[in-house]
């Protein structure tokens, strides 16, 4: 088991601290392996967890990729009735209130994942609650693939206005376009937020890193297995691995996000073909 938290040191001066106010996040990133189907027992492992870390104060807490049901859109054992069951509906769910709660209680935004039922259809959903307990917002994954076709699509790359600027987010298999990755860049993202639930490992790490680098901003990765965040060199500045659940939890300075080499000298005037489609 490889286990690395990190936690930047707090700015000392009043002075600094309130300059750079804006450009501060910590970032509170939940590896654990949730049980498909057992909504109450994944509910338990994610309090549990955030309630041991809550002292550190993140001001972003973000779950894998269909945390509360174990992902189970993609369960051998699938049926619709089944689905029906662990399928949330915002305005009556017992977890979306009981996730309301906790953000309001530790003073936190929570990105939260799920399988939504809204108007008769099922989403893959990260549900956003702001820190006053407040649903902000939502992203639903947008490029469904064989494994995902249980869901429908989302149909829209939204950033999302938090304390610390304009953030995007993706779901698992969404990150493999760049050019998901560079709308929300070109929408004003400094942080891009990635809850996944599938594939891992090396790969996946250059890759990620490749789109913090390409793209010049912070990239966080939310799996399972793993947990860590990209710089805008390409860098992993911090990585948690882990078999137990936890969570990394890690500053970002986002004042460091730049646009002085890739985004400066993009040629857009050259790219028509990516938007003609097929």
């Amino acid at each position: 088991m490889k286990c690395i938290r990190v936690i930047a040191l707090p700015v000392l001066a009043a002075a600094l601290a309130s300059a750079q106010s804006s450009h501060q996040v910590r970032l509170g990133l939940l590896t654990a392996e949730p049980v498909k189907w057992d909504v109450e027992e994944n509910w338990r492992v994610f309090e549990q967890v955030l309630a041991a870390r809550a002292g550190l104060k993140p001001d972003v807490v973000v779950t894998p990729e269909c945390f509360l049901d174990g992902y189970a859109a993609a369960a051998k054992d699938w049926t619709l009735e089944r689905f029906e069951r662990v399928a949330q509906d915002r305005a009556t769910s017992p977890y979306v209130a009981r996730v309301r709660v906790l953000a309001e209680k530790y003073r936190t935004q929570i990105l939260f994942g799920l399988t939504e039922k809204r108007n008769g259809k099922f989403y893959n959903t990260a549900l956003l609650v702001d820190r006053d307990g407040r649903i902000a917002g939502h992203y639903d994954k947008t490029h469904l693939q064989n494994h995902d076709l249980r869901f429908a699509a989302g149909s829209d790359l939204p950033t999302f206005d938090l304390p610390w600027g304009k953030t995007g987010v993706l779901i698992c298999a969404d990150r493999r376009w760049p050019e998901t990755a560079r709308v929300l860049r070109l929408k004003g993202a400094r942080l891009l937020l990635v809850p996944s639930y599938g594939m891992w490992g090396l790969d996946n790490e250059w890759w990620m890193r490749t789109r913090a680098y390409e793209n010049e901003y912070f990239l966080a990765f939310v799996h399972p297995k793993v947990a860590f965040v990209a710089d805008p060199d390409g860098k992993v500045i911090a990585k948690l691995e882990t078999n137990v659940p936890d969570m990394l939890v890690v500053d970002v300075d986002l004042s460091k996000v730049h646009e002085d080499r890739h985004l400066r000298d993009r040629r857009p005037e050259l790219y028509g073909e990516i938007v003609k489609g097929k």
